[in-house]
């Protein structure tokens, strides 16, 4: 079979997606950090607090097999759950899995103390010569787009833009997602699909046009166009072809969000969420609210099974679709809500961004907003260059719960167009040529 652009994919990458980076053109060297003695991992990831052990957990299955394996880590971080004597009789069989999971979860409540509780460092460059509006985050990697001609890759770490993909023609781009080996972009009425290596393809006049696409969402190896008469369209990106139209709302789709059971969760401008079979093209179910003002963004977690959607008239709600039941709404800001964002894996905090430029922590389960931040107007800002990038450091302020927005300078509290949530930060655009990252330190 042929990927886009005419090459011959290499092989599956664990997520069972093509990729072109399996293809090795010398015979594979042993890796420096899979050289290293076992003993002396233990002695070393011993010494270490525990955020940088689940780091750790993560960098490569060699690391990850010797911190599951080892008796004495998995007494030392099961002696913060349970009792030790009890442990101790027990850590054998199923414990290398239980240790994996006190990880993550000891992960998860880190992040969500850092979102509550601790120091906000902002740091913000020039991203874009024009106003940039959407942000996409993976894997410690970021894509900004929508405003200017262009999208970028950066790399967080260094804050250096590693890959450009400019836009063709005349058309804008209007909505975007991306994976390891690939970008897909809403340009007008048309697909358009980078490769990371550079080559780039557009779908068939005949088969990639449409009235008006208002939003995308990737999930390879479809991508999902919602449109202004309120349907959604299906296309295949191997065969370039619209396998299905479904229809959706009454009204124009708005926000998408897919599931990785094969559902399509969409938004509509009259205040509805419809959930439909990606497969079957059968609705399932319509989550209503008691407000019918539009849907502006949304969100669904996988591990918890939770719907997430943000209002024109600054209400955020969750649903169940275990139950197709709501869970709780809260109006959160009078304006409205942009983007609704979490963290992989995560089912205690959301991300919450929209006009009135405040960033805001909520608990999943209640709708609790656990923090509100914005830029600190009382301390100066400082500067910094990494590679080539100009890096302006602000600090972040948590506001009080009796404070009025209207009297916070705009300034301290641009306009967030959108954000994507990573461990203990968030990204965040402004239809401004700065990209802001929140770095929240526990």
């Amino acid at each position: 079979m042929k990927f886009l652009g005419g090459e011959e994919p290499v092989g599956p990458t664990p997520s069972g997606s093509w990729s072109p980076w399996k293809k090795r053109t010398s015979k594979p060297r042993t890796s420096t950090i899979e050289s290293l003695d076992r003993d002396i991992l233990c002695i070393i990831f011993s010494s270490l607090g525990l955020f940088d052990l689940v780091r750790c957990s993560v960098v490569c299955k060699f690391w990850n097999a010797v911190i599951n394996r080892c008796k004495s880590l998995q007494i030392l971080y099961f002696n913060l759950q349970c009792d030790s004597s009890e442990y101790v009789s027990n850590t054998s069989g199923s414990s290398r899995q239980s240790m994996s999971m006190l990880l993550e979860e000891l992960a998860m409540k880190h992040h969500r103390l850092s979102l509550e509780e601790g120091r906000i460092d902002i740091d913000q460059w020039k991203g874009h010569s024009l106003g940039v509006d959407q942000c996409r985050m993976k894997r410690g990697m970021i894509l900004t787009g929508v405003g200017d001609k262009v999208m970028r890759l950066w790399s967080l770490e260094r804050y250096k833009c590693v890959e450009e993909y400019p836009i063709p023609g005349t058309l804008p781009l209007i909505d975007f997602d991306f994976d390891e080996s690939k970008i897909v972009g809403l340009v007008g009425t048309r697909i358009c699909i980078w490769r990371r290596n550079g080559a780039r393809s557009v779908f068939p006049s005949q088969e990639g046009t449409f009235a008006k696409g208002l939003c995308m969402r990737y999930f390879d190896p479809e991508a999902v166009i919602g449109c202004d008469d309120g349907t959604a369209r299906v296309f295949d990106m191997y065969s370039r072809k619209c396998s299905r139209i479904i229809r959706m709302h009454g009204a124009a789709v708005t926000c998408l969000s897919l599931s990785e059971d094969q559902l399509i969760i969409s938004g509509s401008s009259l205040g509805s969420i419809t959930i439909s079979g990606l497969v079957s093209d059968q609705k399932v179910s319509t989550l209503r609210s008691t407000d019918s003002t539009g849907i502006k963004t949304l969100c669904f977690n996988p591990s918890s099974h939770l719907v997430f959607a943000g209002s024109s008239a600054g209400y955020v709600r969750s649903w169940d679709i275990r139950t197709m039941k709501p869970l709780w709404e809260n109006r959160v800001s009078p304006n409205v809500v942009y983007s609704i964002q979490h963290l992989q894996s995560d089912r205690s905090t959301l991300a919450i961004g929209g006009i009135d430029g405040v960033l805001r922590i909520l608990d999943q389960n209640t709708g609790e907003v656990l923090s509100s931040c914005v830029t600190s107007i009382s301390t100066s800002s400082n500067s910094s260059r990494h590679t080539s990038t100009a890096i302006e450091r602000k600090r972040g302020a948590r506001l009080s719960e009796d404070i009025l927005i209207d009297r916070i300078p705009k300034s301290a509290r641009p306009t967030i167009t959108c954000l994507a949530v990573g461990m203990k930060k968030v990204v965040t655009t402004h239809n401004s040529k700065h990209i802001r990252l929140w770095k929240f330190n526990k």
